[in-house]
């Protein structure tokens, strides 16, 4: 139960910090988005592998990222019992590289990337491990987020649909 505690604590503190970064993101104009975005096979834009998940492009935009990711992060802590770390470390840095190396024009930003990393992650876990608990885990992201895959198709302006198709790509191998 300790140990579920502190993930969740964790998970709390991870999403209150998106909520600070992006009031100062609003505060200045969007000026962080430009910095610390990701962009496209730009050596200046590689440092967005890491920032792309903490920038929004607006509150609307975090607010659509915070309960799935507050979904996720809570069965995550639940069910998962090694390598979060590692497989948040995988599900960014592979996924913003592949996004890096593969992604259109633009800057990329938002943390649907890590939301899909999870999704795949939780889904994948379950066909591996077969555990009830997994298994559960694995039908109820299904349930809860199997339709979330049509937000992110290419053909909707605004929506960048890179960084999930990218880590669709990894997601198998963090199982």
């Amino acid at each position: 139960m300790w140990v579920f505690l502190k993930r969740m604590a964790a998970l709390a503190g991870f999403v209150a910090a998106l909520w600070i970064i992006q009031t100062v993101n609003w505060a200045t104009g969007y000026g962080l988005n430009a910095g610390l975005g990701l962009i496209p096979r730009r050596v200046s834009g590689l440092d967005g592998v890491v920032g792309m998940p903490f920038l929004h492009g607006s509150f609307a935009h975090l607010t659509a990222n915070t309960a799935p990711l507050l979904v996720l992060g809570a069965l995550l802590a639940a069910t998962a019992t090694r390598g979060l770390m590692a497989m948040n470390v995988i599900v960014v840095g592979l996924g913003g590289l592949l996004v890096w190396l593969l992604g259109s024009t633009g800057i990329h930003i938002g943390a649907s990337g890590l939301v899909f990393g999870w999704v795949g992650f939780l889904i994948a876990r379950g066909l591996v491990d077969r555990s009830a608990v997994t298994l559960g885990a694995s039908f109820l992201v299904v349930v809860l987020y199997g339709s979330i895959i049509w937000g992110v198709l290419p053909g909707q302006p605004g929506v960048s649909w890179e960084a999930p198709r990218g880590v669709r790509r990894q997601i198998i191998w963090d199982a």
